[in-house]
């Protein structure tokens, strides 16, 4: 099918945390599925996928916050496809650093914890995480050695100008690689609003900023 670029969710379809933004149902997780990193391997196997990116609800609830499962996939996945490259989009697993430890060892290509937005916002949006923390991992992940670390925010929820620049130069102290930022879109009535459409001039502007700051890149 030579599908390219693919992303898969893994640890189930239930979290544990309850994001304002975010459409991923929210309850109590059923068992850990243990055979799940040999269907993912196998879809992208099957798939063709160049680079596949993999993304996870939160398992809090999980003594190693599913760090096994992640680490078993990204291995798997290079057993049946060397060929394909890895991001793996990780939670903050409440800063629990042999947890992020067991995802290291597997050594992605990339690895990201999305901000998603501004310190201001952080808590109403995403209430059980925490700014600080977020920036806590994404400088442990780069001491750790880390190829390339990522990161995204959402815009249009009523931040300003200058809290996103602001969030802009508290990413690149942390010596990140990669920076997205996007629209964000209202997933249902039940989550937060659309407070503001961004301009691709705007877009442009902060792109240029994380340029001078010194992000390998700025999408």
């Amino acid at each position: 099918w030579g599908a390219g670029t693919a992303t898969f969710m893994i640890l189930g379809n239930v979290c544990t945390r309850a994001c304002s933004f975010c459409a991923v149902a929210t309850g109590r997780p059923g068992v850990l599925d243990l055979e799940e990193p040999y269907r993912v391997a196998e879809a992208v196997r099957r798939m063709e996928v160049k680079h596949a990116v993999l993304t996870s609800v939160n398992r809090d609830e999980l003594p190693d916050r599913g760090a096994g499962v992640w680490a078993a996939t990204v291995r798997e996945i290079r057993r049946v496809s060397p060929g394909t490259t890895m991001e793996t989009l990780i939670p903050d697993v409440k800063a629990h650093w042999e947890a992020l430890e067991i995802i290291m060892d597997s050594k992605p290509e990339v690895v990201s914890h999305n901000m998603e937005t501004v310190k201001r916002l952080s808590r109403e949006v995403r209430i059980q995480a925490k700014y600080e923390r977020s920036l806590e991992v994404l400088n442990y992940l780069k001491k750790q050695g880390a190829k390339r670390t990522k990161s995204g925010i959402m815009l249009g929820l009523g931040e300003t100008e200058e809290e996103v620049i602001q969030t802009i130069r508290d990413l690149s102290k942390v010596n990140l690689d990669i920076i997205t930022i996007g629209q964000y879109l209202q997933p249902s009535k039940k989550h937060l609003s659309v407070k503001e459409f961004i301009t691709p001039e705007q877009f442009k502007k902060y792109e240029t900023i994380g340029l001078e700051l010194g992000f390998r890149h700025v999408e």
